[in-house]
């Protein structure tokens, strides 16, 4: 096995270059990298952060300015007709959106650039919310009505905005396919490695990972994940509403206790942070342009905006106005990097095992060792280490078992837009479940597909090159939708307001409310 393992490495060798080229392009060529100021910003940064500020002037900064009554909006209670309810959809974005990347991204982004790329992962969140809003109208906007399922997404308004092509529909829905089937690997090796560092915690003895306990525990998960995704977005949403929630306050809370046992450092480390977004120290070579990059990139590869990829959830919410659910998405970025991501920072720059004399050893370390090494840091020589620990990883398994869940929901939902047969929907299932119980198979084996694993970087490019530009098509339709909304004059939302004829969803939702009159 260990043979096809390693061939299999050797075959995709090539990803992680090309990922990496296209994360940086051009600021890979010299010409390029000598411009002054400009030449530390990539294309993709330009294109993430630009757009972000581009429409959040568009839409008046609603982020900030709605921010009060998006939660209001999630939180009220109301009788959902199809698909399910905001607050169900803003769990199961959260569900995607909070995943491994807020522990083990954020610790490589401070490891690679410093404390300094924690303000840059702030600052592409706060206008990734923006982005968020936008993709997220859109998806709403042109979402459709299966049975008592609402299904949307990239595909979705991908083929409307693009001259209603079924062949641009199809393209897309098998790049975001593709994209999760790349990235269902490593969140199955994520899951039961967790698992398996928590029974280590708790017995206080280590365990091999080709033991007959991984192959229990690969099982239970396989089997686990099978139940509850083949049950369609509804039984996948009651899940993450109850996961979500449960994995998000425990990580907050464990963390807070941790910044309440250190207080004295909270200085240190916005100092840090302030100072390393702008004065990079030597230790990280001094470049601005690594800080940078670091920053919005692990921050937007942690919150997804501008990639699509979370629109499903969105189309999937029985919403009173494509906006409504808009704002919630901008929420699901805010939650996602300027709380949790913020708090793994707090951590990582707290401990100072990144610039402490061992921090050449720390280095060495993998992504999340890297972290339980800084929560050992934080808890020396107590028994409350082991219990922090065992809860961090915890979160950490939560975290990535509905990451695996929704790649796959959404994978489906994808999938609708190229045939809607039951029989299709069963196969792309059953392929996505193989795929993740491949990355057991690793954990099993003793090996990590980094190469392979590669491919999710590469697929979060592709899919900004694609979504962003079919965004900024449709942001015409969502300016003049957002002006109706904050007009909030009691009209219902049809086609006619953005001056199309293909909202329709909510010209047949407007019939049905007028002849109920």
């Amino acid at each position: 096995m260990n043979s096809i393992f390693e061939a299999i490495n050797r075959v995709f060798a090539f990803i992680g270059p090309l990922s990496d080229f296209l994360w940086d392009f051009p600021t890979n060529f010299s010409w390029y990298k000598n411009i002054p100021i400009i030449g530390n910003f990539s294309f993709a940064i330009i294109l993430l952060v630009g757009s972000g500020i581009y429409f959040s002037f568009r839409i008046g900064f609603m982020q900030v300015t709605y921010f009060k009554k998006g939660i209001k909006t999630m939180t009220e209670k109301r009788a959902v007709k199809a698909g399910i309810s905001p607050l169900a959809a803003f769990f199961l974005s959260s569900a995607m959106r909070v995943g491994p990347g807020n522990i083990i991204g954020v610790t490589g982004a401070i490891a690679v650039g410093g404390p300094g790329a924690l303000f840059w992962m702030w600052i592409s969140a706060f206008f990734g919310m923006a982005v968020a809003y936008m993709e997220a109208v859109l998806a709403q906007m042109f979402k459709e009505k299966k049975g008592d399922e609402l299904v949307g997404g990239l595909p979705f308004y991908g083929r409307k905005l693009l001259g209603n092509k079924a062949w641009v529909g199809v393209f897309l829905s098998v790049l975001y396919i593709l994209y999760a089937l790349c990235c269902l690997p490593a969140q199955g090796f994520n899951v039961v490695s967790s698992i398996g560092r928590m029974a280590e915690i708790a017995t206080g003895s280590s365990i091999s990972s080709d033991s007959a306990f991984y192959y229990i525990i690969g099982g239970i998960v396989i089997l686990a994940t099978a139940l509850i995704a083949f049950g369609g977005i509804k039984k996948v949403s009651r899940w993450t509403d109850l996961m979500v929630p449960i994995m998000a306050s425990v990580y907050i809370l464990t963390v807070l206790v941790l910044i309440f046992l250190n207080l004295n450092q909270i200085p240190y480390f916005f100092r840090s942070v302030f100072a390393g977004a702008f004065k990079p120290e030597a230790f990280f070579g001094g470049a601005f342009g690594t800080v940078l990059a670091q920053g919005v990139k692990r921050g937007l590869m942690s919150n997804e905006a501008g990639q699509g990829t979370i629109t499903m959830s969105a189309a999937a919410a029985d919403a009173r106005h494509p906006c409504e659910q808009g704002i919630i998405a901008s929420l699901g970025v805010f939650l996602d990097t300027i709380v949790i991501c913020t708090l793994s920072g707090f951590v990582v720059v707290m401990a100072h095992c990144w610039s402490g004399a061992d921090a050449e050893s720390w280095m060495a370390l993998d992504k999340l060792p890297k972290f339980t090494a800084s929560i050992a840091e934080l808890t020396p020589g107590t028994a409350f280490n082991a219990i922090v620990t065992f809860l961090i990883t915890f979160c950490f398994c939560l975290f990535a078992f509905t990451c695996l869940l929704g790649m796959i929901s959404f994978s489906e939902i994808a999938a609708n837009r190229i045939r809607k047969s039951r029989g299709f929907i069963t196969v792309i299932r059953v392929i996505a479940l193989f795929v993740a119980a491949f990355g057991i198979a690793c954990n099993i084996a003793g090996l990590e597909l980094g190469n392979l694993w590669a491919f999710s970087d590469l697929g979060n490019i592709l899919i900004v090159y694609f979504n962003i530009p079919i965004v900024y098509i449709g942001a015409k339709a969502v300016f003049k939708a957002t002006r109706h909304y904050k007009k909030a004059d009691g009209t219902l939302f049809t086609s006619a307001v953005v001056g199309r004829n293909d909202c329709t969803y909510w010209d047949e939702l407007a019939k049905t409310s007028e002849a109920e009159k």
